[in-house]
């Protein structure tokens, strides 16, 4: 295939805000694909490459395009010369990296030239995210849609899951199964207003403290334990407690979903980015664990002995987990469908220094990503899990640090990122540092005092209500926002959508 195929496909993504149409055209071009470049074409088609970061940012990236000769009349590039050429310069180094980068652009055209670029900054925002993409492949393997996101959910990534289902159809799912040791991708919770929103979704519910703690998913098979981070990520050598608690479970086979946590002495939740420290670590672990344990709480058993639980009910599946654990290790529950009952437990986890509550839907099954009313999250404050797009120089007691952080939530549907506001509010000292030598490690560009960021930075806001402004295209901002926190273990992926806001600022304006 060659590559201006593709480029035409973005191209045209893009200027599409219908997500039927946006299906439409990217299964057209996955089915046009030979077997051995569908997986490049999924990943390039959401954005991503395949080697990951390949080392170009903005100043080599530009330097490589003013080196370059005039762009050819005529497209030559193909899908696996370019993978290929993706490769060979992931493996280089400093300047041949960025002479490996101008051969390539040398070649290509103009169209070419700007996905390409854009591609290896990680600034490819063409409406095809995951989701649209996942429904895309099941069009062009002629799959029910459900059961393609269910085989990403189990590979954890789509691209096996395109190559598999592109070339063998439907038998390509077979492959894709709980298997004890592979993480699969979580399933979340979205924001609801209030108790009586999310009570009201489901009627009876079963109602989890929300802890302010690190997702964590644990595999057991046998004395082999492994522990995962919300983003997939293999962190057992860091945290040997959590594995000891699986280790210790009377189940031969395991998979776990739970939270870690590091407790105060009287039992309160130390803060999130106190917990966080813990991730990531790879010397003096075991002097960190002293200094700093974690707890784990479980609220979820994926599967026991032998036996995938994935769609058996929650009260099902709870029922199994009481019978695994110990109850100091489950998350604090009620099942309820009283309102006023509900309001306790819920004043009850924040009296503990939690942040509210989960309601959970006792029938439904276990599925990876936000699934409507099946978990729904209630907060004492309104919060959102939002995306840093930019930032801005500060003056005065911040000068020499970037402070106005500019806001954007997730639009599967136009692609990339609404912007909702500005805020320089609720940052210590330390997290401007920070976020100063991250921020500037993500740009992309810089405009006067503004620095523009790759979107992967995803900061909890918090604030005061939602109002319609003209200043932004989405048509809403966010009034008093103030930084809460960042979420460094999750990816711009989990981020809000404007959708969420959007039904936000509807039910403010209706009671």
């Amino acid at each position: 295939m060659r590559l201006a195929e593709l480029v035409a496909t973005s191209r045209d993504v893009a200027a599409t805000p219908a997500r039927l149409e946006k299906v439409a055209r990217l299964a057209s071009a996955l089915a046009a694909a030979a077997p051995e470049e569908r997986p490049v074409a999924t990943a390039w088609l959401s954005g991503d490459l395949p080697q990951g970061r390949i080392g170009v940012g903005w100043a080599s990236a530009g330097a490589a395009l003013k080196a370059a000769p005039p762009p050819p009349p005529e497209p030559s590039l193909t899908v696996g010369e370019v993978d290929l050429a993706f490769s060979a310069i992931a493996a280089g180094r400093g300047a041949e990296r960025t002479r490996a980068f101008g051969d390539l652009l040398a070649r290509a055209t103009a169209d070419e030239r700007d996905f390409l670029v854009r591609l290896a900054l990680g600034e490819l925002r063409q409406g095809a995210l995951e989701g649209v993409l996942a429904d895309a492949v099941a069009r062009a393997a002629g799959l029910p849609p459900a059961d393609v996101r269910r085989a990403v959910m189990l590979a954890g990534a789509l691209s096996p899951v395109a190559a598999a289902v592109l070339a063998e159809g439907a038998a390509g799912l077979d492959r894709f199964r709980l298997r004890v040791g592979d993480p699969i991708q979580p399933m979340l919770a979205q924001p609801a207003a209030d108790l009586g929103e999310a009570l009201g979704a489901s009627g009876e519910a079963a109602l989890e403290w929300k802890l302010d703690g690190a997702r964590v998913q644990v595999h057991k098979d046998g004395d082999a334990v492994k522990v995962y981070s919300r983003t997939l990520r293999d962190v057992t050598a860091a945290v040997p407690e959590v594995a000891a608690i699986a280790r210790a479970a009377t189940a031969r086979t395991l998979v776990l979903d739970g939270e870690a946590i590091a407790l105060r002495p009287d039992g309160s939740p130390e803060p999130f980015q106190v917990t966080m420290q813990r991730f990531g670590r790879k010397r003096d672990v075991d002097r960190l664990a002293a200094e700093l344990p974690l707890t784990a709480f479980f609220f979820d058993v994926l599967h026991a002995d032998g036996e995938d639980l994935l769609d058996r009910t929650n009260r099902q599946r709870w029922e199994t987990l009481a019978r695994l654990l110990p109850a100091a290790h489950l998350v604090p529950r009620l099942v309820t469908a009283d309102r006023a009952v509900a309001e306790r437990f819920f004043e009850e986890a924040l009296r503990r220094g939690h942040e509210g509550v989960v309601a959970k839907a006792l029938d439904a099954p276990y599925e990876a990503g936000r699934r409507g009313a099946a978990w729904l999250k209630v907060k004492k404050a309104q919060t959102l899990d939002l995306v840093v797009l930019a930032a801005e120089w500060g003056s005065g007691r911040r000068r020499g640090f970037l402070s106005n952080l500019w806001l954007g939530a997730r639009d599967p549907e136009a692609g990339g990122f609404a912007m909702l506001g500005k805020t320089f509010k609720g940052m210590t000292d330390e997290m401007l540092r920070w976020q100063t030598e991250k921020l500037q490690a993500l740009a992309t560009r810089v405009d006067g005092h503004v620095v523009h960021v790759r979107p992967e930075l995803v900061v909890e806001v918090a604030f005061d209500g939602i109002q319609a402004s003209p200043s932004y295209p989405a048509g809403l901002a966010l009034r008093f926002a103030r930084v809460k926190r960042y979420r460094e273990d999750k990816r711009s992926e989990d981020a809000d959508t404007i959708a969420t806001v959007r039904a936000a600022f509807s039910k403010q304006r209706t009671g």
